[in-house]
């Protein structure tokens, strides 16, 4: 775990591998997962690369892999999955396992031909066994003429016309007899009287049971069918017809004995078919059973044999070909691992010239690495769905951990809510290593990737619901009310006092709806709640408009800090990069600016809040009022809230007024007489300086010299700057967009933090709604129903609270955490416009069978 501050410090190494010993020392460093390779080869085609046909052997090797996982799952055979990922196989071995595996494929395709050949022939045989069944019963033939039947006689002489000529002559009938799908019999039969023009017979007749079709493998209904026609022309178009509407037409026996003999011969070959079938199954079965035992070794081979080919075709040989150079960006804490990888993987292979590494300068920007745990993970991905952070710049991460679950619950504070989502997130925690959680819907793998978000949005909202002591609607009367009701009554007090005050007396108390209790009255305001809200104003009247001004001036407070921080976090990106200038010129006029305006404000908030008492609250200033009159001058004295308050407020725009000026024009002006030849104030910057050499081979040559470290003192910012093209007209108005937006921003950005105000609002009116609606109707309806009621009326009321108060309005409470952290907080500091550092690593190939199917 390193540092979530800053990213990790990177450098740009050069590897030098030997041919024999590359495929080695890659798959050690695709097991450590250390660097990130580089493209050499930018400009050659990936057909011309000199690894391609390694490539295309192993997408060879996949292929056959996925046959045989499909095999398999068709089978039902369970596939194991290792608990431990096998190593990328020597080279030695990867053409015996292609050997094995083109050798098991084809047994498996002759094996599965042969059973598919002998399942359709059993099927047609079914087939045939239930039309010889059905049409027994369809025509009726006399048996003496039947051995003088000849099938198909010359018509030359013989009128087709001629009815009784064709009925006397029984030779010239024929028949045409199978089975047909259900839905083509109507189609069929019209088929057939418009080309036979009347001269078939058709009769029909429905299985009872639906079959499989041969060819598609589909269980579906089938009719029957027997077609007597006259005439050897008509013949072939009724078996044309047939063909055309996919008919399965089988002979028709001519004779009773011949029917008799067919069925026998075919009940016989049936029985045989099936014991081959079942012998056939089993010897598949078994193939396939010994094959799902070694393949999910084998498809993880595969995978990282694949990834390190790929990984070579981005590297170049030097002008012998005898070495291979590759280029890599890897944390600098992880350098002695690089060395101990490429140490291991040139053991391996036992090469007598072992490979070696060197670090070389450049001026490139390094890609971005933050290491993150299974707690820290899902906070960085908020961060990073906003922009992969720039190289070395602060990570608002590490303040998103504790400032979004927090805004989060300022606008979902619900004791009982944020109780409930605790508790379903514990649950996901608990459970964590569970194989259904890793393998769920989309949904559920969401919820359970953000199950640390979630648990602790739940424990800040727990914390909110005991600050505004709301749970369920409902306040907790925890440790007593502050306000004291008996106190108000006229008789507690001396006459004296009971004309200076408005007291109770049981002639108001009587007649009046609305009783209002005044904390200047001795003894009814007793001292302030120990946490939170006092549980008396759920039943005050007043309640909305006294938490609404809580609320509001809660969220400004809340606002301005949180922006505020955002500045100064931008202080320690500048002191890292070396630009002290940004501090004086930038960062400090956007302090000034916001802390001369809304820091003020918050002062004025906290000031009214610690010296009025109620006593004096008639009294007490407006504070709107009061920061209106600080911009406007008013001619005529106002109270205020203190003494020399005009003066501090004029001091205070005068400041600002100042800082604007030097916001829009410091930094252009100073770069300007800095690109003029001035001497450099504090202004110094950390890079790379590139002493690359025209060729990698150049550059192996100074390998004595030790160039690989890197650790070259920088040359300051002042003479950077002279070296690079400079532009005052873009610098200029790049800092005058930066200020207008900033300057504005900062009054949008403060409004914008009042959707704190109003979505814990309108959280309390819903989860308010839902009580009165649901549960205070079934608690007062009386106790002969009231039981049988309450039941239905709670489970809707848990119902409509997960699904609108929890999951809902949850959700939209996330969605404004997030703009406020992106848009209000990030935009002060974070730049977000670097590049992620994904390595080489082979725990990032997926290992699931159905990812391999996908």
């Amino acid at each position: 775990m390193g540092s979530l501050f800053r990213s990790e410090t990177m450098c740009l190494a050069q590897l030098f591998l030997q041919s024999g010993t590359a495929y080695e020392c890659l798959s050690a460093l695709g097991e450590k997962g250390l660097v990130q390779f580089r493209d050499l080869n930018q400009n050659v085609s990936s057909f011309q690369r000199k690894f391609v046909g390694e490539v295309k052997r192993c997408e060879e090797l996949e292929r056959i892999l996925a046959y045989l996982v499909q095999e398999i799952n068709r089978a039902d055979i369970p596939l194991p999955e290792g608990e431990t990922s096998p190593l990328a196989p020597p080279l030695k071995q990867v053409l015996e396992m292609q050997e094995q595996l083109q050798k098991l494929e084809v047994e498996l395709r002759e094996v599965t031909k042969n059973k598919e050949k002998l399942r359709k022939n059993l099927l047609e045989l079914i087939e045939y066994t239930h039309m010889l069944r059905v049409t027994k019963t369809f025509v009726k033939r006399n048996v003496e003429f039947e051995p003088t039947y000849e099938e198909f006689p010359p018509l030359e002489n013989d009128s087709l016309l001629d009815y009784s000529c064709m009925q006397r002559l029984g030779a010239k009938l024929g028949f045409v007899s199978g089975l047909i799908n259900q839905g083509k019999v109507e189609a069929f039969e019209k088929m057939l009287w418009r080309v036979c023009k009347g001269y078939t017979i058709v009769t029909y007749a429905e299985l009872d049971e639906p079959l499989e079709d041969p060819e598609t493998g589909e269980v579906i209904k089938w009719y029957v069918f027997l077609i007597s026609f006259w005439g050897e022309q008509i013949g072939h178009k009724v078996k044309k017809i047939c063909d055309c509407y996919h008919c399965h037409v089988y002979p028709y026996p001519n004779t009773a004995e011949e029917r008799k003999e067919i069925q026998e011969g075919l009940n016989t070959r049936i029985q045989d078919l099936y014991t081959v079938l079942h012998k056939t199954e089993d010897y598949l079965r078994q193939v396939l059973c010994k094959a799902a035992e070694s393949v999910y070794s084998h498809v993880i081979q595969v995978k990282k044999m694949k990834a390190i080919y790929h990984m070579l075709n981005m590297c170049s040989f030097d002008v012998t070909n005898k070495c291979l150079i590759a280029e890599v960006w890897c944390p600098e804490a992880d350098l002695h691992g690089l060395r101990r990888a490429l140490q291991e993987g040139s053991r391996e292979s036992g090469a007598t010239i072992p490979s070696f590494m060197n670090t070389i300068p450049t001026k490139e920007t390094p890609p971005t690495l933050i290491r993150t745990n299974k707690f820290t993970e899902g906070f960085q991905n908020i961060v990073d769905a906003y922009g992969v952070g720039s190289y070395r710049e602060v990570n608002p991460a590490l303040f998103t951990i504790v400032t979004f679950p927090f805004l989060f619950a300022v606008m979902f504070g619900d004791f009982g809510h944020g109780f409930v989502m605790f508790l379903f997130a514990l649950l996901l925690v608990l459970n964590e290593n569970h194989p259904r959680l890793n393998q769920s819907q989309e949904i559920l793998r969401m919820f359970f990737n953000g199950r640390y978000i979630l648990l602790l949005m739940g424990l800040f909202s727990v914390y909110t619901g005991l600050i505004y002591n709301d749970c369920f609607s409902k306040s907790v009367n925890l440790f007593g009310s502050g306000w004291n009701v008996s106190a108000m009554y006229s008789s507690g007090h001396a006459p004296a006092e009971r004309g200076k005050m408005v007291l109770w007396n049981d002639t108001i108390v009587r007649r009046s709806r609305v009783l209002q209790l005044d904390p200047s009255v001795p003894g009814v305001f007793q001292g302030p709640y120990p946490l939170g809200i006092d549980p008396i104003w759920n039943l005050a009247t007043n309640r909305l408009t006294f938490l609404n001004s809580f609320k509001m001036k809660m969220s400004v407070i809340l606002g301005i800090i949180h922006m505020t921080f955002g500045v100064i976090l931008g202080i320690f990106n500048h002191l890292h990069f070396r630009k002290k200038f940004n501090i004086y010129l930038v960062s400090v006029p956007e302090l000034l600016f916001m802390l001369c305006i809304f820091g003020y404000l918050i002062f004025m908030i906290v000031y009214k809040w610690l010296v009025y008492s109620a006593e004096t609250s008639r009294v007490a200033p407006s504070i709107l009022i009061e920061f209106i009159n600080m911009f406007l001058f008013p001619a005529s004295e106002t109270n205020g809230l203190y003494s020399g308050q005009e003066h501090v407020q004029r001091l205070l725009l005068a400041v600002t007024a100042l800082s604007v000026p030097v916001l829009f024009l410091g930094k252009p002006l100073f770069l300007l007489w800095l690109h003029n030849g001035r001497s450099c104030f504090g202004v110094s910057r950390s890079g790379y300086t590139l002493i690359r050499k025209e060729s990698e081979e150049e550059v192996s040559l100074l390998g004595s010299q030790d160039i690989e470290e890197g650790n070259n003192q920088m040359q300051d910012g002042c003479r950077e700057m002279t070296c690079e093209e400079f532009n005052f007209g873009e610098i200029l108005m790049t800092q005058v967009i930066h200020s207008i937006e900033y300057c504005l921003g900062c009054i949008s950005n403060t409004a914008s933090y009042l959707r704190l105000w109003a979505l814990s609002l309108a959280h309390a009116q819903l989860s308010d709604v839902l009580w009165t609606m649901l549960v205070r109707v079934g608690l007062r309806v009386d106790t002969t129903y009231g039981v049988l009621l309450l039941l239905p009326v709670v489970a809707l009321f848990a119902v409509l609270t997960i699904f609108i108060l929890l999951i809902m309005e949850g959700l939209s409470a996330f969605l404004h955490a997030i703009r406020l952290h992106w848009v209000e907080f990030q935009n002060k500091f974070y730049v977000g416009a670097g590049t992620k550092f994904v390595p080489f690593s082979f725990r990032l190939l997926s290992s699931k069978f159905s990812d391999d199917m996908a």
